[in-house]
């Protein structure tokens, strides 16, 4: 049985990194909104509040049932968790007076506390609340304070229960990772087992008793993914699995070939199926960006469907579906609320008529590319950059055409290729080009020319859910810039993206 940290989401940017870092220690955890606590047996060791975009004074500020939770099991209240338990015990929490948001220091640690052990005076905590706590329940005693907030962490007397009004998960709080441990590992007591190994290993045993000898189909993307999907499926069923790639002509330059002749290296069971000219016939004219995710969603799921059907007696679909996707099908209002709609195609016919298998919905990406890592798939899978499920047609920013994608896959040929060759592709999250519905005049020899412009985008990032564009060096920004002009026909300008998310996104549509 999986010893599991449960963590109640009430709308927090925060919450998934909440998650993030209490895996990091090598312990299992669950996201779950505030109003949809699940049943859990002796599993659950403990119970992490999250922040929230809301005040706790506010009229219809969330409310969770606790009472099967509070006193019995050791529980954690962050920014807005915290003054939730405050004022629900007789506390008050009133709006702040003086800023507290950004970098603060604690400048009282209660050294006999088993949630600040370890801790060292004046270390450094995020801040990030318009509300504040004025005074405590009379049985809530403080553990830590900063020179602007008094009641910066508390402990509820004679049980298990924690508060504190800054944000342990974030990078900005120095040993915010000492604070979570002391919470998770010897509070809770939890074991530390949750690894890759032993995730592939209990995977792979589940897969085998649920599939048996069923046939499966799984749609591959070349991406993370949808390879460590089919890997994890390969280990537990062998050739029961089958693969089908498709390529819809959005793909990066030799992408398909490239793709397949790397997973006939995995012994997979993959069919091949270009539709270049069905998804560019249907893309036709289409400039809106929803309409060509719709488009495109639709195409492939006919595509996947006229595949499946050629192959006898399957009995599953697999996906790769991921944590980030199924918290976010139900999260709860706020800052973590889907921005997206591209990253994975739903809406398969029902008379398919298929049972779901998803291997990978318990863990966020950079989980998965070290189970990845340990199954034992080639790097050239595992550190490839993100990339849309559109493809390029959300990389083109008007209708889309043969010669566009030529002209786009030529360009972001040149700059992944040199991100690579000058040892930079490793050191950004993600890289692209962009292709503008704009032309700009210029001089070539002695003529005037009118062409397209392109846009260069690298970001750094460690999740997607926040970036900062890439300080790349200026002499290769340059390089690459006049390989692109002298190389391909059509483009006459060049320009790089230096916004950050937020409060741009990292892709342009």
């Amino acid at each position: 049985m999986q010893e599991t940290i449960l963590i109640l989401d009430f709308g927090s940017q925060y919450t998934q990194l909440i998650a993030r870092r209490v895996r990091e220690l090598n312990v299992y955890c669950e996201i779950h909104p505030y109003n949809k606590i699940p049943v859990f047996g002796i599993e659950l060791k403990g119970v992490i509040l999250s922040g929230s975009p809301f005040s706790v004074r506010d009229t219809d500020a969330p409310n969770p049932n606790l009472s099967g939770i509070k006193g019995k099991l050791p529980i954690l209240g962050v920014c807005y968790g915290a003054q939730y338990l405050a004022q629900s015990s007789g506390g008050e929490v009133a709006p702040s007076k003086i800023r507290e948001y950004g970098r603060a220091n604690l400048t009282f640690i209660d050294g006999a506390s088993d949630l600040m052990r370890g801790m060292t005076a004046g270390t450094q905590v995020w801040m990030s609340h318009a509300d504040t706590i004025l005074s405590l329940p009379n049985d809530f005693a403080t553990i830590t304070s900063t020179p602007d907030v008094k009641f910066a962490g508390y402990k509820v007397k004679d049980e298990p229960t924690y508060g504190i009004q800054f944000h342990p998960e974030v990078y900005h709080t120095t040993e915010g990772m000492t604070l979570l441990r002391n919470f998770v590992v010897e509070i809770c007591g939890c074991c530390q087992r949750w690894t890759p190994e032993s995730f592939v290993e209990s995977t792979i045993a589940s897969i085998k008793q649920k599939l048996g000898n069923d046939r499966v189909v799984l749609g591959l993307s070349g991406g993370v993914d949808s390879s460590v999907t089919a890997m994890l499926l390969h280990k537990a069923i062998g050739k029961n699995l089958y693969c089908i790639f498709v390529d819809n002509g959005l793909l990066r330059k030799n992408e398909f070939a490239k793709v397949l002749e790397r997973y006939k290296t995995l012994d997979l069971n993959v069919i091949g199926v270009d539709a270049t000219d069905l998804f560019l016939d249907r893309l036709r004219g289409v400039v809106d960006p929803e309409k060509k995710r719709k488009i495109i969603g639709k195409t492939f799921i006919d595509v996947f469907d006229a595949e499946s059907h050629k192959i006898q007696d399957i009995k599953w679909l697999a996906q790769g579906t991921i944590y980030p996707d199924v918290i976010e099908s139900h999260s709860v209002k706020g800052p973590s609320a889907t921005i997206k709609s591209h990253h994975n195609v739903g809406g398969l016919p029902d008379h398919m008529k298929l049972k779901i298998v998803e291997p990978l919905n318990s863990l966020f990406k950079d989980e998965v590319r070290r189970v990845g890592r340990t199954v034992g798939l080639d790097p050239e899978f595992l550190d490839r950059h993100p990339f849309p499920g559109p493809g390029l047609a959300v990389r083109i920013l008007s209708d889309i055409d043969r010669e566009k994608i030529r002209v786009l896959q030529e360009v972001d040929d040149i700059f992944i290729t040199g991100l690579r060759t000058h040892d930079l592709y490793h050191k950004v999250w993600q890289a692209f080009a962009v292709l503008l519905p704009v032309q700009s005049v210029g001089v070539m020899g002695d003529e005037r020319t009118y062409e397209n412009v392109v846009a260069l985008r690298a970001v750094t990032s460690t999740d997607g859910m926040t970036a900062d564009w890439a300080h790349l060096p200026h002499e290769f920004l340059a390089k690459v810039s006049n390989e692109i002009i002298n190389k391909v026909k059509g483009v006459n300008r060049v320009v790089y993206d230096i916004s950050s998310k937020p409060p741009a996104t990292i892709e342009w549509e």
